[in-house]
């Protein structure tokens, strides 16, 4: 099967499933914007340039092209030294056909085949990454679209990101997660105490689930921890991370520090 043939029938049935499933997240809406997250995984240095050189002179210019403007690309604090080195990349789409159309769309621009053939046309003896992780997901109802980080003060580069994946027992435990930061108002908190979200999402199609991700944006460490503390201490939290109905909801949790790219949009 080939990818384009792969992705269809991946978005018919995720369509399939936000209309026809109670359980397994929040129902389907226009207005809500879908994500995909790509987690590059390197082995050294090398690949990383290699890839940060794609991203950078060929990948992005080409999804600025199609009109997809606020591409994020980061790297963990301490890539340089991880035995593993790794690059997400963030894109956002209005709508499922236009993530399904996003490969077709990149093979008719010349531009990009121009740009990015020492990445495209790679040997399979020198190839630039050890392999490529897809996440899918669909953004919140109680946040719906991805915020710019407008109200952060620092350097791009100087930025401290977040990225929080909650993994969740059951497809139950999962849609009653999701009914507590909508309409239990835990979106509402974050946004109360100025930790800046740049996006919220379930996860629809990646290796973990049941699970949903968000990221939170910050100027610094000792800013993230500042604004955490006055989350975590506020009484409505208390009360909100207290109440019997949102109980046991999480079986795993993952944070992963980042620092955007120089050539991020976000």
């Amino acid at each position: 099967m080939t990818k384009i043939s792969f992705l269809l029938v991946l978005s018919c049935f995720i369509l399939s499933n936000a209309f026809s499933s109670p359980v397994t997240g929040p129902a389907f809406s226009p207005k809500q914007e879908f994500y995909e997250l790509e987690v590059y995984q390197l082995k050294n240095k090398d690949q990383e340039g290699r890839v940060d050189k794609y991203l950078h002179g060929a990948f992005l210019p080409a999804l600025h092209r199609l009109g997809l403007a606020k591409v994020g690309v980061f790297k963990p604090v301490g890539n340089d030294t991880a035995a593993t080195r790794r690059i997400f990349v963030l894109v956002t789409f209005k709508s499922l056909e236009q993530f399904v159309s996003l490969s077709a769309s990149l093979q008719k621009d010349a531009q990009y085949l121009a740009d990015g053939k020492d990445y495209l046309d790679a040997e399979y003896t020198n190839a630039p990454y050890e392999r490529i992780e897809h996440i899918l997901l669909q953004a919140f109802p109680d946040a719906p679209q991805l915020v710019s980080p407008g109200t952060l003060n620092a350097p791009l580069t100087e930025r401290f990101y977040e990225l929080r994946s909650y993994e969740c027992p059951t497809e139950k435990y999962f849609a009653n997660k999701i009914q507590m930061f909508n309409q239990g108002g835990e979106v509402a908190l974050f946004k109360k105490h100025d930790c800046d979200a740049i996006f919220y999402g379930s996860v629809l199609a990646g290796a973990h689930q049941p699970n949903l991700m968000y990221m939170l944006g910050f100027d610094s460490m000792t800013a993230r921890d500042e604004h955490w503390k006055a989350f975590g201490t506020d009484p409505i939290t208390k009360q909100l991370f207290t109440n019997p109905e949102y109980q046991h909801n999480i079986s795993r949790v993952e944070q992963t520090f980042l620092h955007p790219t120089d050539y991020s949009d976000l």
